[in-house]
C-alpha cells in the first residue's frame, strides 16, 4: 500500500518497550534504527509525491530498508 508507515513500533508493536530500551542502551541499535526510520520516511515521501525515481533505484531503497529491518529484528530477539 502506498504511503504506509513501516517504522519499527508500527511493524513490531509487541516490541515497543524493547525498542525504546534498546535505543537508549545500545548505540548501534539506535543508529541503525534511526537510519531505518529515515529511509522509511524517504520511501513514503517518494510514494506519496509520485517523485521521479527509477524503479531500480526505488527497489534498491526498499531492499535496503528490508535488510535493516531484518538486522534490527535480529537484535531485538537476541
Amino acid at each position: 500500500m502506498l504511503g504506509e508507515k513501516h517504522d519499527l513500533v508500527t511493524d513490531f508493536p509487541h516490541f515497543s518497550e524493547r525498542i525504546a530500551e534498546m535505543r537508549q542502551q545500545n548505540a548501534d541499535f539506535k543508529e541503525m534504527s534511526q537510519q531505518y526510520d529515515d529511509l522509511d520516511k524517504q520511501i513514503r515521501v517518494l510514494e506519496l509525491n509520485d517523485s521521479p525515481i527509477s524503479d531500480m533505484a526505488f527497489n534498491r531503497l526498499k531492499k535496503h530498508r528490508a535488510h535493516l529491518k531484518d538486522r534490527l529484528y535480529h537484535m531485538l530477539t537476541h
